[in-house]
């Protein structure tokens, strides 16, 4: 039959956990766990929130401004990441090896300043390069004792081999505003990155992240591939949680629920347990082409005479020099 086909590919959502506030033993496995995922054909790659060097989930367990939580702040600021830096060039390589691109949740750093960090994704290539990175525009909670809030020149799809792909982190995903800016610039496959967990005081993360993937899939007719973190005894041990803090993250309902679902909303893998372990699945970019020809809300099925959103993709600036010679 002629006319245009639509492409096929296989992507990964990895469920691991990071070795604890350890830049550089969290590079390298997920380094291996690239390789892995390109060994078994992926094309893309997905991975947790703050992979590397660690989520600051430490504020769940700890008061904010004590010497425990301090200390990992600054542990947290010493491993964080600078994009472009040895560790974006280790995934790149990585990458390229795999011949996948990758989204990865990292703690950023701006090179050459003291005391800010951001929570961020960044886009690898499948040649190696660094494609670009997405800042989580609103830290949830505590984070914002760790996270400042990121800028929206980060926002937005990144280019593909396989069309426009988008991300988001963790309860951003939720944000309506942010889902249907991205669905109107077309993504094709959406990444979510979610932490091991969000507190003894919350709905499960399994929950909340289910929950945001097929509304997300729905709405932007997009496949979505939603990775979530894992635990495991030596991060836990280092949290140093209450003993009823610790027996909540050792119950097996608290973590994980990584999954990939159709343009349809329909889960095509998962949802995992709180296993550590790569997710895959075929998705075939013609089911978008059949779910959107239904409801295409960045296209047919909207009226722009009546909603329409603004989305200020500028970097701010903070310090001006004016005048003078």
């Amino acid at each position: 039959m002629a006319g245009d086909r639509y492409p096929k590919l296989k992507v990964a959502a990895v469920q691991a956990a990071c070795p604890f506030i350890n830049r550089e033993a969290a590079t390298l496995k997920a380094c291996d766990l690239i390789r892995e995922a390109g060994r078994n054909g992926a094309q893309l790659v997905v991975f947790p929130e703050g992979f590397i060097p660690s989520h600051p989930n430490w504020f769940h367990h700890h008061v904010a401004t004590g010497p425990k939580a301090n200390g990992f702040l600054l542990d947290l600021f010493r491993n964080a990441v600078e994009i472009p830096g040895p560790v974006t060039d280790q995934l790149g390589e990585a990458a390229r090896e795999a011949g996948a691109v990758v989204v990865m949740g990292v703690c950023e750093k701006i090179g050459g300043t003291l005391g800010t960090l951001f929570n961020t994704q960044i886009y690898i290539g499948a040649d190696g390069s660094v494609i670009g990175k997405h800042q989580k525009l609103m830290p949830t909670a505590a984070e914002r004792l760790a996270h400042a809030g990121g800028h929206g020149d980060t926002f937005g799809t990144f280019p593909t081999p396989h069309g426009p792909m988008s991300s988001l982190i963790c309860g951003e995903n939720n944000n309506p505003l942010a889902v249907f800016a991205l669905a109107a610039q077309h993504t094709h496959v959406h990444a979510m990155s979610w932490p091991p967990y969000v507190g003894p005081n919350a709905a499960p993360v399994r929950r909340i992240a289910e929950v945001a993937a097929r509304n997300f899939a729905e709405v932007a007719g997009a496949f979505v591939v939603s990775a979530c973190g894992a635990l495991d005894d030596d991060t836990i041990a280092r949290l140093e949680p209450s003993p009823e803090h610790e027996a909540w993250l050792r119950k097996p309902e608290s973590t994980g629920g990584s999954m990939i679902v159709a343009p349809n909303g329909e889960i095509l893998a998962g949802p995992m347990g709180n296993e550590e372990g790569i997710l895959y699945a075929d998705c075939d970019l013609e089911q978008a082409v059949r779910r959107k020809l239904s409801r295409d809300y960045a296209g047919h099925y909207n009226r722009a005479d009546v909603f329409q959103l603004a989305v200020n993709t500028k970097a701010p600036v903070l310090h001006r020099r004016e005048g003078g010679q």
